[in-house]
């Protein structure tokens, strides 16, 4: 039988090996901008993305759910169809982040998306 003193050490030990196995499987993706993406694409074809970037003006399209993410060089396809809520900020020129599957068809470049953040425009804002 083990001592108190040795099943305690060997509790905690076991504890701290599953903390740490937790949050280094659990490890959250890296953002991407549009550009770095595109540029990459190959690497990160049909796996699961977060990136970031600026909504073009005039691009959401609420029947199809979809709307364009510009990068400086490169423009991305967000399909947000499969988004469980978004936010009243959805609008032209804002910056958002969207994480899912990064696809390619026909050489059009999409994020399927299953989750979208958008920035407070009003912590922006400057105050009158």
């Amino acid at each position: 039988m083990l001592s108190y003193r040795n099943r305690l050490l060997l509790i905690g030990g076991l504890v701290t090996i599953a903390v740490l196995g937790t949050i280094f499987l659990q490890a959250p993706q890296p953002t991407l901008t549009v550009d770095e993406l595109i540029d990459d694409k190959s690497k990160h074809l049909d796996k699961e993305v977060a990136v970031r970037g600026e909504i073009r003006d005039g691009s959401i399209n609420e029947s199809t759910m979809t709307f364009i993410l510009e990068g400086s060089d490169f423009d991305l396809l967000i399909d947000y169809s499969n988004a469980g809520s978004i936010s009243n900020g959805l609008g032209d020129n804002r910056t958002v982040y969207a994480e899912g599957i990064f696809r390619s068809s026909d050489g059009i470049f999409t994020i399927e998306a299953d989750v979208i953040k958008t920035s407070c425009p009003s912590k922006y804002e400057e105050q009158a």
